[in-house]
């Protein structure tokens, strides 16, 4: 039996995407314009993927697998030509803001040291109480100025 979601490369329309027949055309159409494809005009049941110049390998390999794991449930079946299979896409490498952040978790904060450990013959040094200066309390209003 033939996949009831066929994803493959078009010549003139790009990425583009077809539904088996016996899938309702109603229901084909909502799940492709949820990932981005878009009905190709003059050729029914094929769908474009929309804007492919932005990103659109990795979009359409992200469109076979999202449709893979919720078409399953449902008892249909996804495919793609060879090149789009999701399974040849490497994973996303982290952004590098996610990157900082996480270096940053890994490293001890230099606002949260650990007291300082006794140097055999050597004492620990004081605290200096330092006094807050020009700070004054006004009397009633419980504020300071």
């Amino acid at each position: 039996m033939s996949d009831h979601f066929h994803f493959g490369a078009h010549p003139e329309h790009g990425f583009v995407a077809a539904a088996h027949a016996n899938i309702p055309a109603h229901l084909a159409h909502w799940y492709l314009e949820r990932t981005q494809f878009e009905p190709v005009p003059d050729t029914p049941g094929l769908y474009r993927l929309a804007n492919p110049e932005q990103d659109g390998l990795r979009r359409t390999r992200q469109a076979v697998q999202d449709l893979r794991v919720v078409l399953r449930r449902h008892g249909y079946t996804v495919g793609a030509d060879y090149a789009l299979a999701p399974a040849l896409t490497s994973p996303p490498a982290p952004p590098k803001v996610r990157s900082r952040i996480a270096q940053a978790a890994a490293t001890r904060s230099p606002q949260r040291t650990s007291a300082p450990a006794a140097i055999p013959g050597r004492p620990l040094p004081q605290a200096v109480a330092v006094p807050a200066a020009g700070y004054t309390q006004s009397a009633g209003s419980g504020r300071t100025r």
